[in-house]
């Protein structure tokens, strides 16, 4: 089979579908609209996004897409099952189930500070991509710097809300996208623009 030859369809508005999920339940604990108690939840929902986005990335990966395969790869492990996983153990540590043990953020610091180099080195590769998928990871290396400076005591919690705004920023955009991929492919026509690349 030719690698223009597709068994399926790509599942890619899906995983950028939760990615705005994951986005807006982060936006939300990041302008402080989340207490202990939403914090099972929120892990819940990254669970379901890692799900989608785990089966993003090999369906990519199959059909030889190297940046967003490893990409969505790389979000299905940390953005989703990594976090989930943060999330529930800082809660159990916040309600005292391993007695009086308080999160040591600054360990999440040093793996966003590895994360978010990640993110940043690939970044490049988006320009060939539509603008708007560009523009969300080009936010989402923002954000993920930021959070390294807030988890590593470098900046003050009063950036928490700005982290939180870009999150919503990058989610909407992550929603355009995956309505514009859509409903395109379905009318076999631009019926929401993708705005073209930055780099041909």
């Amino acid at each position: 089979m030719s690698h223009s030859e597709h068994t399926f369809v790509s599942p890619g508005p899906a995983g950028l579908g939760a990615l705005a999920v994951a986005c807006f339940g982060f936006a939300a604990v990041f302008m402080g609209k989340v207490g202990v108690g939403g914090l099972p939840l929120l892990a819940a929902w990254l669970i379901g996004g890692g799900i989608v986005q785990y089966t993003v990335a090999v369906m990519e990966l199959k059909d030889h897409n190297m940046t967003g395969g490893n990409v969505f790869l790389f979000f299905s492990a940390f953005f989703m099952f990594g976090a989930a996983l943060s999330t529930i153990m800082k809660f159990l540590m916040l309600v005292g189930v391993f007695g009086d043990v308080t999160p040591q953020v600054i360990v999440e610091g040093y793996c966003w500070m590895a994360g978010a180099t990640f993110l940043t080195i690939v970044t490049p590769a988006y320009l060939k991509g539509p603008r708007p998928l560009c523009m969300i990871v080009i936010l989402i290396d923002i954000v993920l710097w930021l959070i390294v400076g807030l988890d590593l005591g470098l900046l003050d919690a009063s950036y928490r809300p700005l982290v939180g705004y870009l999150l919503l920023a990058a989610g909407a955009i992550a929603l355009y996208l995956a309505g514009a991929i859509v409903n395109n492919h379905v009318y076999g026509k631009t019926v929401m623009p993708t705005f073209g690349v930055f780099v041909k």
